[in-house]
């Protein structure tokens, strides 16, 4: 069969939780043609001997923040090396569309430490539409993205496209406003919606607010995808409120980056279950994500109490600047907790700083606000709001605050799914960026024993496909879209650390996304054949 490719002899983990068997894929036209037992398959095309090797179905990170990266750095090397096939955008509520030329500067300025703010990138789309129109525009040479994307809308930018940035009250009006913007964006294709409960100015909207917009979502047959209001201080409450909206609004609930972090959460994660045990039990459709890893990442004006950052990034610029609200700022950090940092105080020794945009702070990067203070002899609060000040509030971070016992415990349960919660964009990002799925195959599976291999992949390729209803992905089964990942299970592993991050899997042979070899031998392509998958009635899929 001219122009196809054959696996021959390879260990299948179907992406099911089955057990693995030895078998012999074809792969002709973008899509899986032929599976058969090991040595019966031949072809004129390409072979590949999978002797001893691992084929799974590519892996679905369901929470990437791609949005950017997919277009300015169009190799994506972070994803693609990891086995990743397919990202779910859009999230953490702030994203760029629906957008209007208003709030585009300001969305852009305010996620500049998640994903850069290029000064001479097009930002011409304005609806979710165009958008995914955008991603799956083939350039001059015929390539499209890397992977394959789905989109949720970001209800924090739906809210500031209504209403602004400001912290007031939705009105009814508002609110139908706002539905109306999610309805728009639903029938264009999006799969849902997420929120940044935590960030402006997505955390103003109250529990009836967000009500209303998730019985929209739902009417639409897509799910909500909350960053909720807590990781840390009164977090079981925050994960209490979001499964009560998904209970009572209808819609599907996704537990984004689901975790218990900072000290007062050690070892409470059967409490997390419990909550989504009981939940599950009564009908409610609920499924989470996590990350294989304790610290966070963020920016750092995100630890900021919430009245601090309503408006632009001007307004809380002149805020920090103002020794009055500066003070004001100072007490919610150090002594009373903010919720832009969970409930918590600020503990200034676990805020390392992973990125800047001003070239004069490249000093700090790799180092926390603790240590920088001391050797600088400064005090911890003053020298934060100086980097936020000198950075246009554009820094990023890592939150060294999680717990091993919790991260393992939430993995292994049967509403979870594998996201990285990858900042691209910085000098030192998190290495979970570049290391996620092999993470999870190779120091929780093989090394810790914490799930089987078939479980591990089952969790992070069929089980993601039914939350995002893809039509014919996820599975390794004939006429399933050939996104595959060929791997030695022995080996493979996540190369990307804390102290050098931008680091290839080890292990990766070979991956495939629509039938295209993205990775071949363990070295790029530079073949890029992802789609926009978009949200239709028969299910999620390319048009």
């Amino acid at each position: 069969m001219s122009g196809a490719t054959l696996f021959s002899n390879a260990t299948i983990i179907d992406g099911t939780g089955a057990e693995r068997y030895a078998g012999d894929v074809l792969v002709s036209g973008g899509k899986i043609q032929k599976i058969a037992p090991a040595g019966t398959l031949s072809t004129d095309g390409e072979q590949i001997d999978a002797s001893s090797l691992v084929l799974s179905p590519g892996f679905i990170d369901m929470h990437a923040h791609s949005d950017l990266y997919l277009l300015t750095s169009p190799a994506h090397l972070p994803k693609i090396t990891q086995g990743v096939t397919t990202e779910l955008l859009g999230q953490d509520g702030i994203s760029y569309a629906p957008i209007n030329d208003e709030i585009l500067p300001q969305i852009r300025e305010k996620i500049a430490g998640w994903n850069g703010n290029p000064q001479d990138f097009d930002f011409s789309w304005r609806t979710v539409g165009e958008y995914l129109d955008r991603l799956d525009a083939p350039d001059a040479d015929g390539q499209r993205i890397a992977t394959n994307a789905a989109y949720l809308i970001p209800q924090g930018t739906v809210r500031a496209l209504v209403m602004g940035f400001g912290q007031d009250e939705a009105s009814a009006e508002q609110i139908q406003a706002m539905r109306q913007v999610i309805a728009e964006g639903m029938e264009q294709g999006a799969v849902g919606m997420s929120s940044g409960l935590t960030y402006t100015p997505g955390m103003y909207a109250s529990t009836a607010e967000l009500g209303e917009l998730c019985a929209e979502v739902g009417v639409h047959g897509g799910f909500y995808d909350p960053h909720h209001r807590s990781y840390g201080k009164g977090a079981l409450q925050a994960y209490a409120e979001m499964i009560e909206l998904s209970r009572s609004s209808g819609c599907a609930l996704h537990l984004a980056h689901a975790t218990m972090n900072f000290a007062e959460n050690k070892g409470r994660a059967p409490e997390l279950l419990e909550l989504i045990d009981q939940a599950l039990a009564e009908g409610v459709d609920i499924t989470l994500d996590t990350y294989p890893y304790l610290p966070g990442s963020t920016t750092l004006s995100a630890v900021l109490p919430s009245w601090s950052s309503a408006g632009s990034v001007d307004e809380t610029l002149a805020r920090l600047a103002d020794p009055e609200q500066r003070e004001k700022i100072r007490y919610a950090l150090e002594v009373t907790g903010s919720d832009g940092c969970h409930g918590v105080t600020a503990e200034w020794e676990t805020l390392e700083i992973s990125s800047v945009q001003n070239p004069e702070l490249e000093n700090y990067i790799g180092r926390t606000i603790e240590e920088i203070a001391r050797t600088e002899g400064r005090d911890p609060f003053e020298l934060f709001c100086s980097i936020l000040i000198a950075d246009r509030l554009g820094t990023g971070i890592l939150q060294h605050v999680g717990h091993e016992e919790n991260v393992q415990a939430i993995m292994v349960h049967r509403a979870h799914t594998g996201g990285s919660d990858g900042l691209l964009h910085g000098a030192k990002p998190h290495p979970r960026a570049w290391g996620t799925f092999p993470q999870y195959l190779g120091r929780y599976s093989r090394e810790l024993g914490v799930m089987s291999l078939e479980e591990t992949i089952h969790h992070l390729t069929g089980r993601p496909a039914k939350r995002l209803k893809l039509v014919a992905r996820g599975e390794i089964r004939e006429g399933y879209a050939a996104d595959l990942v060929l791997f030695d299970p022995n080996t493979v592993a996540a190369a990307a650390t804390f102290e050098n991050p931008k680091q290839p899997a080890l292990g990766i042979h070979a991956v495939y996304v629509n039938g295209v070899a993205a990775l071949r031998d363990g070295q790029p392509t530079g073949a890029r054949a992802g789609r926009a998958l978009r949200r239709t009635n028969e299910g999620t899929q390319a048009q």
